[in-house]
């Protein structure tokens, strides 16, 4: 095999809490995380040496830079592969918008060139070398649903919630994650996600529960900068959405909605003003 193609999908979260600041600098997490449909795709080609980045995206950085770099230069010196690869990423995802898509690029690298180059590595040794890349490679490995801690390296498989409306609004703003943590006040926040009455809602399919219980702490950073991040979720929210929040540290927001119709007509209506939507589903 000299050639594979390799799915690179999206995430949201459906809950986001921080808990503390660590003497390291990183933040104390606890969120729930949940694979979208919406992917880019990766198509890993060998080379006789170093490493060539395309994409269709002229915004996506083809140098050292991009994760899906990281991830060949990582697996060539742990492994001693002395190959060259052209990475091809059809970029669908949008970029630095709170839905993972660069780690998820990663992640997707890291799997296809465990293939490619039949190192049979499990999930596990998988996610340890994601984790040298990015807190949110790990994730981007297992997929589904999940609960991360820590700073998102502590995984906890949760029931399945797959096959739900989701609708995307992103208004073109690159949010800077290091940016929203580091202006992150703690000692303001008074609402917190109740993640335990989340997980319940997932184990038990209540769509209308897991829509009212989102919480994202960065929203107090992210939404007083952009107010048209809280528009968004209002607008989602007058037009059927069972819940609406902003994903990651933003600027994207996402509706979870429970009718086809409903779906659709919210998302004609945020066309109007809106640049980037989007119709998808978990998995």
């Amino acid at each position: 095999m000299s050639e594979i193609t390799v799915n690179a999908y999206g995430k949201i979260n459906l809950s986001l809490d921080v808990l503390r600041k660590r003497q390291d600098g990183y933040h104390e997490l606890r969120m729930i995380m949940q694979q979208i449909a919406l992917k880019d795709i990766i198509e890993i080609r060998e080379i006789d040496e170093g490493i060539k980045i395309e994409s269709n995206n002229l915004n996506v950085p083809t140098d050292s830079t991009n994760l899906v770099y990281k991830s060949w230069k990582i697996m060539c010196s742990r492994f001693k592969i002395d190959k060259g690869v052209h990475i091809y990423i059809e970029k669908n995802i949008p970029i630095a918008a709170g839905l993972a898509g660069g780690s998820s690029d990663a992640a997707a690298v890291l799997k296809g060139l465990n293939k490619l180059w039949n190192l049979d590595l499990s999930e596990k040794e998988l996610m340890d070398i994601g984790l040298e890349i990015g807190a949110d490679v790990p994730y981007c490995i297992i997929g589904g649903t999940a609960l991360a801690e820590g700073i998102g390296e502590k995984l906890t498989r949760l029931p399945d919630f797959s096959d739900k409306l989701i609708l995307l609004a992103n208004p073109g703003i690159e949010v800077s994650t290091g940016h929203v943590f580091k202006s992150l006040n703690l000692n303001s926040i008074t609402k917190r996600p109740d993640t335990n009455i989340l997980i319940d809602a997932i184990r038990d399919n209540k769509l209308d529960c897991v829509g009212a219980n989102m919480v994202n702490l960065l929203e107090t950073v992210t939404i007083p900068k952009y107010p048209i991040i809280e528009e968004i979720k209002n607008m989602m929210i007058d037009n059927g959405a069972v819940g609406s929040m902003m994903s990651g540290s933003g600027a994207t927001v996402f509706g979870i909605f429970d009718d086809n119709k409903k779906i659709k007509k919210c998302k004609e209506i945020l066309n109007k003003h809106i640049d980037i939507v989007i119709e998808t589903t978990t998995i």
